[in-house]
């Protein structure tokens, strides 16, 4: 019988994976071709960044039991972030055109003019500028493969989180 990852493994494994999405996102996506993030984009990339940064301190640390369980549950809550977000994303992008909400202004504007309050909740709501499918690859948009990434993060963390095994 093949033996389990290790949970460090595992952790490890987990911020790799949001370390090569946050690259694909940045390098290729937007760098190379040059698809700025729109604010729902920048959102879902602020909850992979989290989940990748708890994974890391996770395999760092390498607790044991409890300890374990609290990283991965801090995983679980910024893929579950993600995943509502993404899911909003993709779910504006099948709307159809008529009830596509009204494009707002740029981040920065909303920043510098609004309370950050408003600003974070026009953020998550989302605009017409969000609804917009700019690439796709095999049949799915930024957004549909961005919920695809956070289900398999959620997934692996809530491995980790009920998981019984030694420390690894």
């Amino acid at each position: 019988m093949s033996q389990l990852p290790s949970p460090r493994l595992v952790f490890f494994g987990l911020a790799l994976l949001a370390l090569l999405a946050m690259l694909f996102a940045y390098y290729y996506l937007q760098l190379h071709l040059g698809l700025p993030p729109c604010p729902l984009c920048m959102t879902q990339r602020v909850a992979v960044v989290a989940g990748g940064l708890i994974a890391l301190l996770a395999a760092i640390h390498n607790p044991i039991h409890w300890g374990r369980r609290v990283y991965a549950l801090g995983c679980v809550i910024a893929a579950g972030f993600g995943s509502a977000i993404a899911g909003r994303h993709v779910w504006l992008q099948h709307l159809p055109e008529d009830q596509v909400p009204a494009c707002g202004p740029s981040l920065s504007y909303m920043l510098e003019t609004l309370p950050f309050s408003e600003t974070i909740s026009l953020v998550l709501m989302g605009d017409g500028n969000c609804a917009e499918t700019v690439w796709t690859f095999m049949g799915l948009s930024i957004p549909e493969q961005t919920l695809g990434l956070f289900i398999v993060i959620l997934a692996l963390s809530l491995w980790q989180l009920l998981r019984s095994s030694p420390r690894g």
